[in-house]
């Protein structure tokens, strides 16, 4: 009954029965009680007209979370149905939100009792500013300067206000309007900001308020970023800034004002103010740290106890707050540096001597926070040695370039010859400015040099060295950050980072420094500069290093501290390829060193001893084919005859990891006689246990049934996937050699599984002994595909392995049950398809005949089930359309109808990899048949539909990663009809009465009829501009893309959300740009990541 009283919004709603309801809701009472107040509250809050009961809600009820209630309904009208409503209903809410707020923050008690709900009412009249200023509601800056007059805290409540908005309108925008829209709201905030300036420098001198100054501050931080120059470089804000920086309760607001100012670009125009700004800040600082500069402690002491050292009369509690206070003042202050001293204006710090003083002594104020134990501190002072230390290198890199010297020392004029010599000797002045700054930084980021990801071994919490078991993803951005920042220090001066380095590795030998940790950050920060060398000095630098580091392991006792010493020696050879293909005594030495390592049991040792052997291994492989000086035979032989003996401690993971990397060695080898050779004797510990096993077999077949053997013939293909991978066609010997036996027992374990799981239900697959049997099934499948796709591409290949896999695998997928069915047979023939290409062609309706129909059956009927034959499926359907498009075309119209299906119904997934396949398929398919001569036919039948789910999948808020897909099919689709290549009509002349003149009229029509119906918030008007807006821009995709974003926004589909997947495409081009810059620079790329063979000569 008070269900239904609630639910008849005919007469005023009964606001203590709502009070009741939402009591329940947020109650302790039962949870069927909770329930059927979660359900009224959720059909009020759907309702269309709940929101006209608002203003009756927030009068009469008493409830915070009543009122909440009430104003989330509100801003949901706000945001999706605000500029359809009424005039009249507009204005009314907007004058009564205004009058409430004023009201509440009239008097000061009820202004603080209320300020949650006073919060909410302030972000509900911003999201009607963003609809209605400047058009609809011109004079509100005035109002709101004007009733900030009448009282402290009514002006505190508009600054608040203010914040909000501006926030709104610069940093949370983009996603959330469109650009039209941005770009107006920041022309009026622009133009009206004076009366705004004015009033915030009449509240920062007058008022003795501390809330309000505070509120104040915080809304200039705010504005400081976009606001013009003028108002604060020709105006007294700076000075009034400067001023409350020395007062504690503001000093760290008004720091972050500071740092806005100091983010600004503003030429040489206003550098005079600057300086003064710099100068008097930095006199400011030494007398409230009053700190000695040589002691990286000091100035956290005199950050944090300075306070307790002027006040020791107050209480204990003020005297933590202080505490706190100043702690977050030395938060702040690296963020002040950063911006401050960044290179537009630092330039402008060099001009004189007075100025130089004070910028050194800010970067000496930077270096000895940075040793702080603070990561959020340590991460932004990092971001600011970083950009410092790239911007004079840029400078000492381009000295060679007369013309980029020129522009980067500001030069508007042309070069002429002869100036090279002086500029060359101001940047060598500049370099000698910053050297003793730059030293110390250089030692900062050897100490606190963060872990690479190659190293496994680590220092648990109880201080035990243990095997890593999960990345820690803000350390690999550290190390990748501070990585970057020492190759450009070590490009600066590079025999001072090696003195560096070598002093600091002298000290871990004599036991003056040794620590776990100062050995591990010490041998980080050498593996990370590997390549930023002369390879001559790199050479010189090395030999000492490793001999260093050997010797260290000799002398040093302890698992523990052995382990560590192992860690790191592993880590700097993996890190120095080319030194080590240059030094074949060294190259053989550290592999031996690694071999020693595989016996060491200690955890993680022997993971990354393989682990380097592979990566070593993969850049030097050419070393160990070759018969080195005083050797008598290759190195890779020597391996072999040892291979029992190496390998006997290793798990078989660790083993498999051991062959892929004798298998590079192997693949080196030019010699087909020597290398058939080396691959036999690599294999002949596996190939004995299959002979062995196969031999068991033909006298019964019940051995392969024993767990021990189907482990151990998952065992063997494990290590011939793992040889396969590296060797690619070379391989050829060993897969023939085994290819029939593997393809027999890939059918007899087929065979028991589907009998297993007959006589024992679909619980049968589950158990252990399935599982195993099917483990050997799928590795028999990836070690037949991963011969096939690395191996060079020769038809004889195909020919000789194909045609005896299709019954045995094919057919066996068709027979199957569902749940014995392998997603690796899909992927296999993908691969075979994608390799093969054409020559497929006559075995497709075969392909088609064993896996589509019954594939499909599994996966469509939810989107959970079998997840790995899913992507699989649309690969090998991609795979065929990409090479094999004639087949398809062979198909029936009901075939192909169940393809197309079946793409839509992969891009409708939910799951990107599976959408992404889908709309990538889909897009081959409509260029392939755009081609053919089945273009009218194929598109008559399919255009409207693929028009109408591409649409439904972009403007849900599930499918945004595929933006630049979807983007890109109907720039196809609106392409194709804007040109005429469709000679037919596409739509049904049956049952559409009005003749068309032509394709483009009617995709026209109906895309408007189409989005009209799906966002019956947008006006007619704005639809059909969106739509003729699409025509307009077919040929440039940029804009095409962008109208597509505005249109999004504006639906309101997409606002309040993290939309950065609508410009996935732009992040992925900065990101190659950025590779592209780093691969010009030595040692940026480590050689391991270089994706080239680096073959010895």
């Amino acid at each position: 009954m008070a269900a239904e009283k609630l639910r008849d919004l005919s007469q005023p709603i009964d606001v203590p029965l709502l009070d009741a309801t939402v009591a329940a809701f947020y109650g302790t009472g039962s949870k069927e009680e909770r329930a059927a107040a979660d359900q009224i509250l959720r059909e009020l809050q759907n309702n269309p007209d709940m929101w006209l009961q608002v203003v009756h809600i927030l009068q009469k009820s008493q409830n915070l979370n009543t009122k909440f209630f009430a104003l989330q309904v509100l801003e949901g009208v706000i945001k999706y149905r605000w500029n359809a409503l009424p005039v009249e209903q507009r204005d009314g809410m907007k004058n009564y939100i205004s009058d409430v707020i004023v009201q509440l923050s009239r008097d000061e008690a009820c202004f603080r009792r209320e300020r949650l709900y006073v919060n909410k009412l302030n972000v509900i009249l911003v999201q009607i500013l963003k609809h209605d200023w400047p058009t609809r509601w011109q004079s509100f800056i005035p109002d709101l300067v004007s009733a900030a007059k009448s009282s402290e805290t009514i002006c505190e409540n508009c600054m608040v206000i203010l914040k909000l908005l501006s926030e709104e309108v610069f940093d949370f925008s983009r996603g959330e309007m469109t650009q039209q829209k941005i770009k107006e709201l920041k022309q009026s905030l622009n133009s009206e900001f004076q009366l705004i300036h004015e009033l915030c420098l009449y509240v920062l001198s007058a008022s003795q308020r501390t809330e309000l100054i505070r509120a104040t501050l915080s809304t200039l931080h705010a504005f400081l970023s976009w606001i013009p120059l003028g108002y604060i470089f020709e105006s007294p804000l700076l000075e009034t800034l400067l001023k409350f920086f020395s007062v504690p309760a503001y000093r760290n607001l008004t720091l972050q004002c500071l740092s806005e100012v100091a983010v600004l670009s503003f030429g040489d125009f206003y550098d005079a103010q600057y300086v003064k700004m710099y100068n008097v800040f930095m006199v400011q600082l030494q007398v409230n740290a009053d700190t000695v500069l040589n002691s990286p402690i000091s100035i956290v002491y005199s950050y944090l106890l300075w306070q307790c050292f002027h006040r020791q009369q107050i209480s204990l509690m003020l005297m933590q707050m202080d505490h706190q206070m100043n702690r977050l003042l030395f938060r702040t202050w690296p963020f002040f540096s950063h911006h401050f001293l960044r290179q537009s204006h630092i330039r402008v710090l060099e001009a004189s001597q007075e100025s130089i003083a004070s910028l050194l002594m800010g970067l000496e104020y930077l270096i000895n926070i940075s040793y702080v134990d603070d990561t959020e501190v340590f991460k932004v002072c990092l971001d600011y040695w970083n950009s410092l230390v790239l911007e004079l290198f840029e400078a000492h890199h381009n000295a060679e370039n007369p013309a980029a010297v020129a522009n980067m020392m500001g030069l508007q004029m042309p070069f002429l010859p002869g100036m090279a010599d002086g500029m060359g000797s101001q940047l060598l002045q500049r370099r000698q400015l910053y050297a003793g700054t730059m030293s110390k930084l250089r030692l900062l980021m050897i100490c606190r040099m963060a872990k690479p990801e190659e190293v496994l071994i680590v220092e648990d919490e109880n201080g035990n060295i243990v095997r890593e078991t999960m990345k820690d993803n803000d350390v690999l951005v550290q190390y990748k950050i501070m990585r970057e920042t020492l190759i450009y220090l070590t490009h600066l001066d590079h025999d001072d980072t090696e003195k560096q380095m070598l002093k600091k590795l002298s000290k871990q030998l004599n036991g003056e420094d040794w620590s776990w940790n100062n050995l591990n950050t010490l041998c980080w920060a050498i593996g990370s500069i590997s390549g930023s060398m002369m390879e001559e000095q790199e050479n010189r630098f090395l030999v000492m290093v490793i001999r260093d580091l050997l010797n260290l392991c000799e002398i040093t006792k302890g698992k523990d501290n052995k382990a560590v010493i192992a860690s790191n020696i592993m880590y700097v050879v993996g890190q120095y390829p080319r030194f080590l293909r240059a030094h074949w005594k060294f190259l053989k030495t550290v592999v031996n060193k690694l071999f020693e390592f595989m016996h060491e049991t200690h955890p993680g040792v022997q993971d990354m001893a393989c682990d380097t052997f592979l990566k070593i291994v993969q850049k030097c492989k050419r070393k160990f084919v070759i018969v080195q000086v005083g050797e008598s035979e290759p190195f890779v032989s020597e391996l072999l005859t040892g291979l029992p003996t190496t390998i006997t401690d290793l798990e078989p993971h660790q083993i498999h990891m051991f062959y892929e990397a004798v298998g590079h060695m192997i693949s080196a080898e030019s010699d087909q006689q020597k290398r058939d050779e080396f691959l036999r004797r690599l294999m002949e510990l596996p190939n004995q246990r299959w002979t062995e096993i196969i031999g068991q077999a033909r006298q019964s077949a019940d051995v392969l049934k024993d767990a021990d053997c189907i482990r151990a013939v998952l065992n063997i293909l494990q290590t011939n996937t793992s040889a396969a991978t590296s060797l690619g066609t070379c391989f050829f010997q060993q897969i023939s050699l085994i290819f029939l036996d593997m393809l027999n027992v890939y059918r007899m374990y087929s065979e028991l599984i589907s009998n297993t799981i007959a006589g024992g239900g679909p619980f049968a697959s589950k158990t252990s002994f399935v599982k195993l049997l099917r483990s050997v099934k799928r590795e028999t499948l990836k070690l037949i595909e991963t011969f096939l796709d690395k191996a060079e591409d020769q038809p004889e290949i195909g020919t000789q392995f194909v045609p005896p896999m299709m019954d045995p695998v094919l057919g066996d997928y068709a027979r199957n049950v569902p749940d014995a069915r392998e997603s690796e047979v899909l992927s296999l023939f993908a691969t075979i398809i994608n390799k093969y290409k054409a020559a497929m062609i006559e075995d497709i309706p075969r392909i088609f005949e064993a896996v589509f129909q019954c594939t499909l059956e599994m996966i469509t009927k939810n989107f959970e089930d079998y997840p790995e034959h899913r992507l699989k499926f649309f690969s090998l359907l991609r795979a065929i359309a990409t090479h094999c498009f004639a087949a398809l075309i062979r198909l029936s119209s009901q075939q192909l109808k169940l393809v197309m299906d079946s793409i839509i119904w992969a891009f409708r997934h939910t799951e990107r990899n599976i959408a992404e396949t889908g709309l990538n398929l889909l897009l081959e398919m409509l260029k392939n048949f755009q081609g053919s001569e089945f273009c009218n036919q194929f598109y008559r039948t399919y255009f409207v539909t693929i028009e109408q789910e591409i649409f439904a999948v972009l403007t849900d808020t599930f499918h945004k990663p595929g933006f630049k897909l979807h983007v890109l099919v109907l720039q196809h689709l609106f392409c194709l009809v804007q040109a005429g290549a469709l000679t037919e009509p596409l739509w049904d002349a049956a049952t559409v009465s009005y003749p068309y003149p032509n394709n483009e009229m009617f995709v026209r029509e109906y895309t408007i009829k189409l989005l009209s119906t799906s966002f019956p918030n947008m006006t007619a008007a704005e639809v059909t501009q969106f739509v003729n807006g699409l025509f307009e821009s077919t040929s440039d995709l940029s804009t095409f893309k962008n109208h597509i974003r505005d249109f999004l926004v504006q639906s309101k589909e997409f606002s309040a959300q993290d939309n950065k997947d609508l410009y996935a495409e732009e992040a992925a081009a900065q990101r190659e740009r950025e590779r592209q810059r780093m691969l010009n620079i030595p040692g940026l790329i480590a050689p391991n990541e270089i994706q080239d063979e680096m073959l010895d000569s």
